[in-house]
């Protein structure tokens, strides 16, 4: 079978493996052996593929936001032939079949498009997000960072009441966008003064929540700051670098600002709730589901999704047991 191996800066390819097997259950919890159908790349793959040193790289990085079927397990969860979402551990998902622990499984519904139940997993990481702040009725936020991640916590933040919801991004194709995932108003670094013009929409008062969608070596931290009122929250979800220059403490400490973190979602409540949320239809998907390759060509993929080439956003990745079941 296939799994990707990243061979030098932003060069994957596909090579021969064997089989995996069951690890044994032990302490009440089964695996199950899991077949990947569809998958999309994730702006925490692209450390991997550029090897920029953030992480050391294992054979089968960098894929992790994926369905598909249980071909065996030794636990009491799931049926051989049922569809899950499945999150592998440090994104060691690029393979045709891998070993996984059933906890890290959530079953899918049927009757939903297959691009939309591969959402529910960064749909996951939002809603996680999003429990820590006590609401957002009623409140002006600004997210920073208009690539998918953004663009979700977009929609969910206007979900969940919030009064203005400000998408900000370098990118005009991107902003292009916002508002068709909930935005009420956008701002686009270097050509907006996105300060004044965040100001403008909050009477004066900056931000009541920011949020940075960002992360790893662009990130925004001193940008959500300067945005965040008086009081207000910094919820930081883009992956920072390990040290951050420069950073404007004092500023944040005189505006008595508030800030949170957020990573590792729970598999018990926050994946199973954004599945129910995507069945639902709560929240618009489409407009970030961009572009779709064949395993075969995942070199292009990532190049795609790295150089955000053609306005892409959310790139999907069709494995051969996908293909099989069209």
């Amino acid at each position: 079978m296939l799994a990707g191996h990243i061979t030098a800066p932003c060069r994957i390819e596909l090579v021969e493996v064997p089989e995996p097997v069951l690890p044994e259950a032990s302490g009440g919890d089964g695996w199950i052996l899991f077949e990947p159908e569809l998958a999309c790349l994730c702006g925490s793959d692209l450390p991997f593929f550029t090897l920029n040193g953030e992480h050391p790289v294992e054979l089968g990085q960098s894929l992790h936001e994926m369905i598909g079927r249980v071909v065996a397990t030794n636990g009491t969860r799931f049926r051989p032939g049922q569809r899950v979402l499945a999150v592998p551990h440090v994104h060691r998902g690029l393979f045709e079949r891998y070993a996984l622990e059933e906890s890290r499984a959530v079953p899918l519904p049927d009757g939903i498009p297959d691009t939309h139940l591969v959402l529910a997993q960064p749909l996951g990481t939002v809603l996680f997000a999003v429990r820590k702040l006590p609401t957002l009725v009623g409140l002006d936020v600004a997210i920073v960072g208009q690539g998918p991640m953004g663009q979700l916590f977009n929609a969910v933040c206007r979900n969940l009441g919030a009064r203005r919801v400000i998408g900000i991004d370098r990118l005009p194709q991107r902003l292009e966008v916002s508002p068709r995932m909930g935005a009420t108003d956008v701002a686009c670094v270097g050509r907006d003064d996105v300060a004044d013009l965040v100001r403008e929409r909050t009477q004066g008062r900056g931000a009541d929540v920011v949020f940075e969608c960002v992360g790893h070596g662009d990130q925004a931290f001193n940008q959500c700051i300067e945005l965040v009122a008086y009081g207000g929250r910094i919820l930081y979800f883009g992956v920072p670098p390990e040290t951050i220059d420069g950073l404007r403490w004092r500023d944040l400490f005189f505006k008595n600002a508030t800030v949170l973190t957020s990573v590792y979602p729970d598999f018990e409540h926050d994946f199973p709730l954004a599945v129910r949320w995507v069945a639902e239809g709560r929240i618009p998907l489409d407009p970030i589901i961009t572009h779709t390759f064949p395993l075969e060509r995942i070199q292009t993929a990532f190049e795609t999704f790295l150089e955000k080439r053609d306005g892409a956003l959310k790139v999907f990745i069709e494995f051969p047991a996908y293909r099989r079941g069209e």
